[in-house]
């Protein structure tokens, strides 16, 4: 029998319980969603099911309307039904999976899970989401099949976006359920899987919170403030943006206190539980609802001022009262700017003499000495637990792979000086001359394991390429400060962009061009792709702006002209040539970055995707090959079954899309868009992009690629002109939008629908591209197009005038 999930039910309809609702939705699983009765029911609600389902439907309401969003696309919804757990426990039966995501008590969980096995179905599998109890202990009255079909799967909130999924077996659950459901989850749901031990809050929490807590009590010994943690704690750690507090912000004071006490209640033998000890003004925060995001006030809150100017506070911890702060210096931050990579960013501050390079040090030796501890109770590598911080935090590096980073045997020698215990395994380590945890030999990588005191190769994953690994494995064809051109082997190639934002510069553009060339003559195909940490991660945020207004604040416009003509050419040479281009963009493909996906022969797509052409919002419009490329586009997936083709219904669609600067909310919502056509791909696990486009650009070339016949484009002419001035002009009416608006607007339309030509003429793609060329230029000539440009660079919002 092949194991299929047809079927899904979550039960519990909370925020976690309605994010896994939603994934499962949006892979195309049938999903029952039910919490409890309503405790209040009134006598004459009691046969309504509308009101007996009120919970389920407020806990998917509550989805449905957040931000970012929950849902991939909003007919998602349609594949879930709700339901409450008195009325409709027995549609169980036709589950494939069933998911337990309620409140984290031991009675309640047990008393469900024994409801369950009356109906569960013999070959379901059934799990549960908890992560402070252990899954022992909730079984422990089960039967033995349904022990075997029983497991943890931990999901990270949010769902949709934390891709860490920990998949922890109990005592009696079957080898290939584990392998069924990690496969199914990096595979179908896009998540990246560790393996855990069913310990206290698992692989995940049980650093992650120690690191957060015990950084905390630092604080408070050191006397260094939130702002002045979250600056160290940032992107120049490798960390997010939202650093530590604004991320605790973001889960919850609730949740962060709950895990850290439970953890604390639950880990008496650890020799250094006290480090889940939170600050006693945590506890007031939390006890005065003082909880974060959800309240709208943490540890950070936004005020508006009478003039409605947004104004940003941070509490104090000695009274709770907020006060605004200024952006948080020391010289050690001020020496990573300096640095180009991370790892030298990293040792800039935790090797540097200020008050803010020492409560770094501390911080973070007692993390890494920490999850050293932790092996083998909690994993038996440091891979799970290097994993799980990169996929479950969103943290450049693991902690071991920081280590590495800031080096082993100097930081040994700090630590000792400094009064830090040495694990014993780290200690052998470092004495038998190992001097790192990771490293590489003939395109090999290797881990160091404690138990066997030797390096071992790590696993073979065939579905995951990684780009770095390719470029120190003696994988690099060419490179140059912005771009690279990488061997992905089987004829294969990769040009990864690596600029601020992957955004498109010359030295990029000249690049392309070289990297072509390469291929056409060593090669079968080429995909353009990247990796960047991350969420949702750069594909390419488009053209460089900044360039481009240094050439208009110059008057260089023929320079600009040549460099839109270079693009433009650039792309019509991938696409003619006779090898496939396949592009593999997530996170946000924007502008130029569209551009070019739209100038391949096939997208492979991560299914969360923010894709568009944005040009609009500062005073310009597509112009490389953007407006030609997405009405082609558009116009190829038009069934060719279809005799009489009314182009108005797909040119103002088309047109809106550039005209409003659309961006997707993921790949289905780009799809609906016209982005995506037909045969491009999207997958749900980001770290299977590139093998996935490799795979794509083998499959065109078995099967007898050959490139586009060059063909005249159908375009509306001064018919679609006319239908998109009489719109325009309603809603100026209507205050929609600015006169400026308009006059952009129309001159998208007029080089979309092909210039002064008739209705459903066909034009040569060089008039389209020409008019695109001109247009833009004459755009930038705007004062207005300059003080939209030059606010956006300054704010990083559009203006509109």
């Amino acid at each position: 029998m092949v194991r299929k999930i047809r079927q899904a039910a979550v039960i519990g309809a909370g925020t976690m319980g309605t994010g896994i609702a939603a994934l499962l939705a949006g892979i195309g699983v049938n999903t029952l969603l039910l919490d409890i009765l309503p405790p209040d029911l009134k006598d004459a609600e009691k046969n309504d099911p509308i009101a007996r389902n009120r919970i389920a439907k407020a806990g998917l309401d509550r989805a449905f309307m957040s931000y970012p969003p929950v849902f991939r696309h909003p007919k998602d919804t349609a594949r879930i039904t709700i339901g409450n757990m008195d009325d409709d426990l027995e549609k169980l039966k036709g589950c494939d999976w069933i998911i337990e995501a309620v409140i984290e008590n031991l009675e309640i969980k047990q008393d469900l899970f024994n409801r369950i096995e009356a109906l569960r179905k013999a070959d379901a599998i059934v799990s549960t989401n908890t992560s402070g109890i252990p899954l022992k202990k909730i079984s422990e009255s089960l039967s033995r099949d349904f022990k075997m079909h029983f497991l943890g799967t931990h999901f990270f909130n949010p769902v949709r976006y934390m891709t860490l999924l920990e998949i922890i077996p109990g005592e009696d659950t079957r080898p290939e359920i584990i392998d069924f459901m990690a496969n199914f989850g990096e595979r179908i749901l896009g998540k990246g899987i560790v393996k855990a031990k069913d310990t206290p809050n698992f692989i995940g929490n049980r650093i992650g919170v120690y690191g957060i807590a015990k950084a905390m009590q630092l604080m408070m010994e050191d006397g260094l403030s939130i702002p002045e943690v979250d600056a160290l704690f940032g992107p120049n750690l490798g960390r997010p943006k939202t650093a530590m507090f604004k991320t605790a912000d973001l889960v919850g004071l609730d949740v962060l206190g709950h895990v850290a006490a439970n953890t604390y209640e639950l880990i008496a033998d650890d020799e250094d539980r006290d480090g889940f000890l939170v600050p006693e003004f945590i506890t007031r925060m939390v006890d005065q609802n003082l909880l974060g995001k959800k309240t709208n006030a943490g540890f950070y809150k936004t005020e508006l001022t009478p003039e409605f100017k947004k104004v940003r506070k941070v509490i104090d911890p000695a009274t709770l009262e907020y006060y605004e702060y200024n952006r948080s210096e020391f010289p050690c931050l001020a020496e990573a700017k300096k640095t180009e990579s991370l790892s030298d960013k990293i040792r800039a501050i935790v090797y540097g003499e200020d008050r803010g390079a020492r409560f770094a040090w501390k911080a973070i030796a007692s993390s890494l000495i920490y999850a050293a501890k932790r092996i083998p109770e909690i994993s038996n590598t440091i891979l799970e637990i290097d994993q799980a911080m990169k996929w479950g935090f969103n943290f450049e590096m693991g902690p071991f792979e920081l280590w590495d980073a800031i080096g082993l045997e100097e930081s040994i020698h700090r630590m000792e000086a400094d009064g830090f215990p040495i694990p014993e395994p780290v200690k052998q380590m470092a004495t038998s001359g190992n001097g790192r945890f990771y490293k590489s030999e003939n395109n090999k990588f290797f881990y160091y394991d404690f138990k066997d005191a030797e390096y071992k190769e790590e696993p073979a994953t065939p579905n995951i390429i990684t780009l770095n690994r390719l470029k120190s494995g003696k994988k690099l064809v060419k490179t140059c400060p912005s771009a690279s051109l990488i061997d992905l082997d089987d004829g294969v190639f990769c040009c990864e962009f690596h600029t601020k934002m992957n955004t498109i510069n010359r030295e990029i553009i000249d690049f392309l061009h070289d990297a072509f060339e390469y291929v056409d003559q060593n090669g079968i195909g080429v995909v353009i792709g990247n990796q960047t940490s991350g969420l949702p991660g750069t594909f390419s945020a488009g053209g460089d702006l900044a360039y481009m207004a240094g050439l208009a604040q110059q008057g260089k416009f023929s320079e600009m002209e040549s460099f839109l003509k270079d693009a433009q050419m650039g792309m019509l040479k991938a696409r003619y040539s006779y090898f496939p281009m396949v592009t593999a963009p997530y996170g946000l493909a924007l502008g130029g970055g569209c551009e070019i996906c739209l100038s391949s022969d096939r997208i492979v797509a991560h299914a969360d995707l923010n894709m568009g052409l944005v040009e609009f919002g500062v005073g310009l419009l597509p112009a490389g090959a953007g407006c030609l490329n997405l009405w082609r586009k558009v116009l190829n997936s038009i069934p060719e079954s279809i005799q009489e083709i009314d182009l108005a219904k797909f040119f103002i669609p088309t047109f809106m899309s550039i005209a409003m600067a659309k961006v997707s909310t993921s790949a289905a919502d780009a799809r609906a868009n016209g982005f995506l056509g037909p045969a491009d791909k999207i997958i749900s696990n980001r770290d299977h992009l590139i093998a996935e486009a490799k795979k794509e650009v083998i499959r065109l070339v078995e099967t007898g690629y050959s490139p586009p016949v060059k063909s005249r484009i159908r375009v509306m002419g001064q018919a679609a002109q006319g239908m998109v001035k009489a719109e325009i002009h309603n809603m100026l009416n209507g205050n929609f939008i600015s006169e400026y608006d308009a006059f952009i607007a129309e001159k998208i339309a007029y080089v979309m629908s092909g210039g002064d030509v008739r209705d459903n003429s066909e034009v040569e793609e060089e008039v389209i591209l020409t008019l695109e060329r001109e247009t833009f230029i004459e755009l930038w000539k705007q004062e207005k197009t300059q003080a939209r440009v030059e606010h956006m660079l300054k704010t990083g919002k559009p203006l509109r005038n």
